[in-house]
């Protein structure tokens, strides 16, 4: 079964919606997510976006208002890329972490136990499900995702 938008509170009981909404990206990152809050202020709204959360929207919700953000949310094609909306595997989320931590295929292949060539493979995989071409491109992605953190330019 397939997702497209995922809506959450920020204020929820065991995990905060922007804890969720990190996971959520964090397995599926072109999941479109739709952040509702009471207490909306502009540092909540940035933490959110930054989050990777679609839009945010304050509480009391106007019904048209909502239907209408949903609807534009859906409508944004994030299916152009035919492999993105796959989840990375376990292996494939581990290979991206050896990745991001700056290792070789071949060094990933001797701290796996596994052939250079399947490491290359699952490499070309996590590209194609990220959308991306390069590993410039992977990192943008990975830091989107939550998954490691880009120095801010400026003081």
């Amino acid at each position: 079964m397939k997702c497209d938008l995922l809506i959450t509170d920020v204020k929820m009981p065991k995990m905060d919606g922007i804890e969720l909404l990190t996971e959520a990206k964090r397995i599926v990152p072109w999941l479109h997510v739709l952040v509702i809050t009471g207490y909306g202020d502009i540092p909540m709204a940035v933490r959110a976006i930054k989050a990777g959360a679609t839009n945010f929207i304050e509480k009391p919700l106007d019904r048209q208002g909502f239907l209408s953000t949903v609807e534009h949310i859906l409508k944004q094609d994030v299916s152009a890329n035919p492999h993105l909306g796959k989840p990375l595997t376990k292996t494939e989320v581990k290979i991206l972490r050896f990745i991001l931590e700056g290792k070789s295929s071949r060094e990933i292949a001797n701290l796996q136990n596994r052939a250079k060539r399947t490491i290359d493979f699952h490499r070309w995989k996590i590209y194609r499900k990220l959308g991306v071409d390069n590993l410039l491109g992977l990192l943008k992605r990975s830091a989107e995702m939550g998954l490691v953190q880009l120095p801010k330019n400026g003081p």
